[in-house]
């Protein structure tokens, strides 16, 4: 029997390990108090902007979830007034950089047409997988590139399910690939490690020749150093799964804990997964960018009902998405024997 391609995202999974964030100690409780008062003021408004549209609007009271605020504390060492000069400037710089508004999927789809980027499977933690395939690139330098990596970047945080807030990324330096300037890189590098703290949870690296590891040396004083640990240069596959090294391979069995990505979550092209995933613009688009408005929509119904304001955790969004998500498939695969049994 002949294997069938696959042209669509996968859908978000349960991760059966997930749990709600821990409690915090007293005086990490009273750092975060510290934070959320700050920005729960009825009259808050983001310094540096325009006055009258200096309030914060529905998505930056959702973006200030209680797991948002602890991510930018633990990037400053728990320091709150840090952590509050930090959130300042990411609020503003995604009201300049377009996150809301400018940065649309019509915007950069003239970037996505190849297959350069995409989201595709989870990781063994329930992490998305955001792929890079620099070979395929389709267009010159430009603003654009960088608005597309973060569109995904937006997009891979739309698809992380209950407890997941970190990405797994996924760069393929097969087919003589070329990397982008030091000029863009280091935009990029910035963007993600000031913008997105905490967000990298692992980033793969396969068929990286030894001409591009000058490239990589000539950006690591520009990588912080959590980032390096997270950061695995040619990984290991084999019937088991994918592995950060050959010796984790090696010693792995059907069960293994060791294990990065099960087979069945991993595109076979590049990676050896047992996904027979080949993108295809026409299809695949449509539904990546239906997916995530779909889930966006969801969680902000979810985050209305449940209260609606800064410091909602993020986990009590997700959860009450999926669980209403899962009451309307039940009602509606219950609806069908339920008129036939009306009608009878």
């Amino acid at each position: 029997m002949t294997a069938t391609s696959i042209h669509l995202p996968l859908p978000v999974p349960d991760y059966p390990d997930a749990h709600p964030p821990p409690a915090l100690s007293e005086k990490e409780q009273t750092l975060y108090d510290r934070v959320l008062e700050h920005f729960s003021v009825a009259d808050y408004i983001i310094p540096g902007i325009n006055e009258d549209k200096a309030a914060l609007i529905v998505d930056e009271k959702i973006w200030l979830s209680y797991e948002c605020l602890l991510r930018y504390l633990r990037a400053t060492k728990w320091d709150a007034n840090a952590t509050i000069e930090r959130l300042e400037g990411t609020l503003k710089w995604r009201r300049e950089f377009g996150i809301y508004d400018k940065i649309t999927a019509e915007h950069v789809e003239p970037e996505a047409t190849t297959g350069k980027e995409f989201l595709f499977g989870y990781d063994t933690h329930g992490r998305p997988a955001l792929y890079m395939c620099p070979s395929k690139q389709n267009t010159e330098e430009s603003p654009r590139q960088i608005h597309y990596t973060v569109w995904m970047l937006e997009r891979a945080i739309d698809l992380m399910g209950p407890g997941v807030e970190t990405l797994a990324l996924m760069i393929d330096y097969a087919d003589k690939a070329k990397n982008p300037s030091i000029g863009t890189a280091r935009t990029v590098l910035y963007i993600l490690q000031t913008h997105y703290p905490e967000r990298l949870g692992l980033a793969l690296i396969a068929h990286l020749p030894w001409l591009l590891h000058a490239f990589y040396k000539l950006i690591t004083p520009f990588i912080d150093p959590i980032t390096k640990l997270k950061m695995v240069f040619n990984p290991v596959s084999n019937e088991n799964g994918l592995f950060r090294t050959a010796a984790d391979a090696d010693a792995s069995s059907a069960d293994s804990a060791s294990r990065v990505f099960e087979l069945d979550q991993l595109a076979k092209d590049g990676w050896n997964g047992s996904q027979l995933f080949m993108y295809s613009h026409a299809v695949y688009w449509e539904a990546l960018v239906k997916l995530c408005e779909d889930r966006r929509t969801s969680m902000a119904a979810a985050w209305h009902r449940i209260g609606g304001k800064v410091g909602t955790k993020e986990w009590d969004v997700k959860v009450a998405a999926r669980d209403e998500t899962s009451k309307m498939q039940v009602d509606l695969e219950k609806a069908p024997t339920e008129n036939a049994q009306s009608q009878t």
